[in-house]
């Protein structure tokens, strides 16, 4: 199965990152919906388009608007947008209020109630992370592939999510600052990147990839990857369009 790194940086785009948006095209699956989602019109390869969002701040979630571009000319009869009700219910309020966006797009609101059907024999769980506002983490599961997705949290060696990743494939795993930001990540709800190789060697993942990068960080010297090889070897930093086999 490919996996699509389509936006990897928070906050706001930079020329070389869009916000947070991963695809996997084969079973028509797209986690955040950030400013990267105008990308997913490249990938689409389903009659069906399922996004999860983690939370709604707004570096998530804006590409929501971008559908009507997205679905033009294509073959996509159904798109669900899942997440938390209340959420769900702000984004109808809110971000598609007539004075902002008067045209409605073609979404099906879709609260999430316990475990999500994948393609393929594949089911989706969540589970609550720490950050302000509150966010989601989600693992997806197939009898041969596991993969999760963790985005604004503070990782730490106790993270209660730790156990809700363990033996997964592919880790996705937020890195807003580098080692010594610790007090400024703790105050946003972001992580520092020797605590996120922490958690990946304790859950005991198979690849890490470093995701929702600092706009203001560099492409190639982001993060010093050598130090969290140190603790977890298979650590690789994301970078948009970046593809994927697992």
């Amino acid at each position: 199965m490919k996996l699509l790194l389509l936006g990897t940086t928070g906050y706001h785009p930079s020329d070389a990152r869009q916000t947070a948006c991963m695809m996997l095209p084969e079973c028509g699956v797209v986690l955040d919906a950030g400013t990267a989602m105008f990308r997913v019109r490249d990938y689409l390869a389903t009659p069906t388009l399922d996004i999860f969002l983690t939370h709604t701040h707004l570096d998530h979630v804006i590409g929501l608007t971008f559908l009507f571009d997205v679905l033009f000319e294509r073959q996509v009869e159904t798109v669900r947008v899942h997440g938390e009700g209340k959420k769900l219910a702000a984004l109808r309020e809110h971000l598609f209020h007539t004075s902002l966006f008067p045209a409605q797009p073609p979404i099906d609101w879709q609260p999430l109630h316990g475990p999500v059907p994948l393609p393929d024999q594949g089911q989706l769980t969540y589970f609550p992370l720490d950050h302000p506002g509150g966010s989601l983490g989600y693992r997806l599961d197939w009898p041969e592939r596991s993969l999760a997705y963790i985005t604004d949290t503070t990782a730490r060696d106790d993270a209660s999510y730790i156990e809700r990743i363990r033996g997964v494939d592919v880790l996705l795993h937020e890195c807003y600052f580098p080692d010594g930001w610790e007090e400024r990540a703790t105050l946003t709800g972001h992580s520092c990147l020797s605590a996120v190789a922490r958690v990946a060697r304790a859950a005991e993942v198979g690849l890490l990839l470093l995701v929702h990068i600092n706009p203001l960080a560099g492409t190639d010297d982001a993060l010093p990857l050598d130090a969290a090889r140190q603790i977890f070897a298979h650590t690789y930093l994301g970078c948009d369009r970046m593809e994927i086999d697992f």
